[in-house]
């Protein structure tokens, strides 16, 4: 009985056969590449998302900063707008006779004939 039994023990290979060893070797040889391969594409990507997110970060303060300035002169504008405004008003008043003869009163002590100016102080007007 002894003996049947051992006859159904198939018989394991040896691995001491030189292709084997050499074929172990290459697939050795080709995952250490892709490794090396994948850790440099790896390396690559993650260099060119860093320098992507400068420039994102770079030209998203240039925005601000530009944002910033435009509301700046937006309000210059608008004081500029007024201003000018006020300077029409003022060429406006200035074409009117009686508007300059007050002035001149004002300002140069102008009088007409037979009026004597006083200057009071703390009465302006």
């Amino acid at each position: 009985m002894r003996e049947k039994r051992e006859l159904n023990v198939a018989m394991l290979q040896q691995t001491n056969e030189p292709g084997q060893e050499v074929k172990a070797e290459m697939r050795q040889r080709r995952k250490r590449g892709l490794i090396r391969r994948l850790a440099a594409f790896g390396i690559m990507a993650v260099t060119c998302i860093a320098i992507m997110a400068s420039t994102l970060v770079s030209q998203s303060i240039a925005i601000n900063k530009k944002l910033e300035e435009k509301k700046q002169l937006e309000t210059k504008l608008e004081n500029l707008k007024e201003e000018e405004k006020d300077l029409k008003a003022e060429i406006i008043k200035l074409k009117d006779e009686e508007y300059i003869t007050k002035l001149a009163r004002k300002d140069y002590f102008l009088s007409d004939e037979g009026e004597v100016i006083f200057n009071i102080p703390g009465n302006e007007q």
